[in-house]
């Protein structure tokens, strides 16, 4: 019995060694890890290639201001050298514009010589120059004397302005209804400028996004109200007759300035007023 004993003895000491030992261990093991972290993963949309967000700073056009001292809006690179040129200068460029749209059929694998399209690139030329013509247009110009000083501080909209634009991705049209609203400080706007307004950024190379900003911000700068809101919604050619080819969809675009960004019931009155709410 004593032998037995002593080999259930030291069977257990054996066993608690081996405890110890694995604890140890782990605790190493613990504290290893602790001192020397494993390295992150990076995130897989980082690893892209040809994203313009990684390859690239973003400059949105509404960081900087919405009114040049000369009454130019967020103009593109070339506005003002279109704005100066003269007639020889203009209808150069219109015959470049043409010369390039008939490369453009040739590579399709198109006769350009055939009655349909002989005139079609001088056509494609002036249609563009007047699809874009809001790059030229001076805000000084759209709203001239139409503010008014007026006693009124309650909701100003106008809804469903017609907008057709240029989607700058594809360079295909995307069309809709734009709806404005603003709540005065003192002063107000002539009704129809509002549409010019939306007008003159629809008429460029966009987003929806964007415009929908830029007529918002523009309006803020015009008249200093206490709020501004507009909302787009359109259809988008480069997802309706080409890509998912969705002919139902409709995009929605809001912005929010002021009161109506800060007050629930300020906003939600305005999307009740739209139908929305």
């Amino acid at each position: 019995m004593d032998r037995d004993l002593d080999a259930k003895l030291k069977t257990m000491k054996l066993s608690d060694n081996q405890t110890n030992v694995e604890e140890n261990i782990q605790q190493g093991e613990g504290v290893e890890e602790l001192s020397n972290p494993k390295p992150q993963r990076e995130p897989w949309y980082k690893k892209l290639s040809g994203v313009p967000l990684n390859t690239r700073p973003a400059s949105p056009y509404t960081l900087n201001p919405p009114i040049d001292s000369d009454g130019l809006s967020w103009p593109s690179l070339g506005a003002r050298e279109r704005l100066e040129s003269n007639n020889e200068e203009s209808l150069g460029r219109e015959a470049r514009i043409a010369n390039a749209v008939r490369t453009i059929l040739t590579e399709l694998g198109e006769d350009t010589n055939r009655e349909g399209l002989l005139e079609t690139p001088e056509r494609y030329a002036r249609a563009m120059i007047f699809f874009t013509k809001g790059y030229e247009d001076n805000i000084k110009d759209v709203i001239k004397r139409a503010v008014f000083e007026e006693d009124h501080d309650e909701m100003v909209i106008v809804k469903d302005i017609e907008i057709y634009s240029l989607c700058e991705h594809h360079l295909v049209p995307f069309f809709g209804k734009c709806h404005i609203a603003y709540i005065p400080n003192k002063k107000v706007l002539g009704l129809s400028k509002l549409a010019r307004l939306a007008e003159m950024y629809a008429r460029r190379f966009q987003v929806q996004e964007r415009l929908t900003k830029q007529i918002a911000i523009a309006l803020s700068e015009i008249l200093q109200p206490r709020g501004v809101a507009v909302v787009i919604e359109a259809t988008h050619m480069c997802m309706v007759s080409r890509g998912v080819q969705k002919s139902g969809a409709i995009t929605s675009t809001s912005c929010m300035l002021g009161c109506f960004r800060s007050q629930q019931k300020t906003r939600d009155e305005f999307l009740t007023l739209l139908g929305r709410n």
